[in-house]
């Protein structure tokens, strides 16, 4: 009888099947496995536009996303990541999803010393997340969201909050997780003030496709990992549901008003490489434009 060979072990073949057919070295596997994933590349990018208010002119957002502790990631790179991450101290934090990887494997104490870490940073403007697949997989829903909000992180599940800043404002919105969740873009942004400029979190940024009629001005998400491994002149190999479209970096949503920016992710999942697709975590820096 034929072994069936389940996901994981599929695409670690594709993987070394990838390396031997470019002729990739030993080396090269190493460096994939090993030094990769524990580098990190601080992104700084700028959001420019007439509608951000000029008392938010220069206010910095961090964005960090997909930490998957537990799945090749450990507390101790967690705790030099938060460490890094108040070294810039930003005005406004978004975790957009997966903080572990599998969440009903994780213990009290686990769970207990990552929300103490999260408590540790400071962003004057609030520190807000959504949820990933991975954070409502593996019955997380409600233990991760008691963690977070111990860790001063206010859950958007399908609604908005107002960022006020000198008397003005924009507009932060956050959705339940597309795969594992109930999304509602239109309840999230119900009777929101269309002319604020408006941020949306969605973990999943294929969905930036169902939410085009909506007057979101900048969408945040994570999930793709950047696809994890990328070639040359191949580009990425495998992406996760509702990444296929938008893998990294920016993009102008067709027949919308909208951008897009995704995230590479901290951490991995499934196969535990990194290969031309380096960790990030984001500072967006907002400018206000005259008119």
């Amino acid at each position: 009888m034929q072994r069936q060979i389940n996901r994981r072990s599929f695409l670690q073949r594709l993987w070394k099947s990838a390396l031997s057919v470019i002729g990739l070295s030993g080396s090269t596997y190493y460096y994939a496995k090993y030094i990769e994933p524990n580098r990190l590349s601080i992104q700084q990018e700028t959001i420019s536009s007439i509608k951000i208010p000029q008392s938010f002119h220069n206010v910095t957002i961090l964005q960090f996303s997909d930490i998957h502790i537990g799945f090749h990631y450990t507390m101790q790179q967690f705790a030099q990541l938060i460490k890094t991450i108040q070294l810039q101290q930003p005005d406004l934090l978004l975790f957009t999803g997966d903080l572990f990887d599998v969440p009903n494997t994780v213990s009290v104490v686990e769970l207990q010393q990552a929300s103490q870490l999260l408590a540790t940073v400071q962003a004057p403007l609030g520190k807000y997340w959504i949820y990933g697949n991975h954070d409502h997989g593996g019955y997380g829903t409600d233990i991760i969201a008691h963690y977070m909000e111990i860790g001063g992180f206010q859950l958007l599940q399908n609604e908005h909050q107002y960022i006020e800043k000198n008397g003005q404002c924009i507009c932060l919105a956050g959705i339940d997780d597309v795969i594992l969740g109930q999304p509602d873009g239109k309840r999230a942004l119900q009777h929101s003030d269309r002319n604020l400029f408006t941020i949306m979190m969605c973990h999943e940024p294929d969905y930036a496709e169902e939410m085009k009629e909506l007057p979101i001005d900048i969408q945040l998400s994570g999930h793709s990992h950047g696809g994890q491994i990328q070639l040359p002149f191949i580009g990425h190999l495998i992406t996760p549901p509702y990444a296929q479209q938008y893998v990294e970096g920016w993009y102008n949503v067709p027949n919308s008003s909208s951008y897009l920016y995704v995230s590479r992710g901290i951490g991995t999942t499934r196969l535990p490489y990194r290969l031309l697709c380096m960790p990030e975590f984001t500072i967006h820096t907002l400018q206000s434009k005259s008119k």
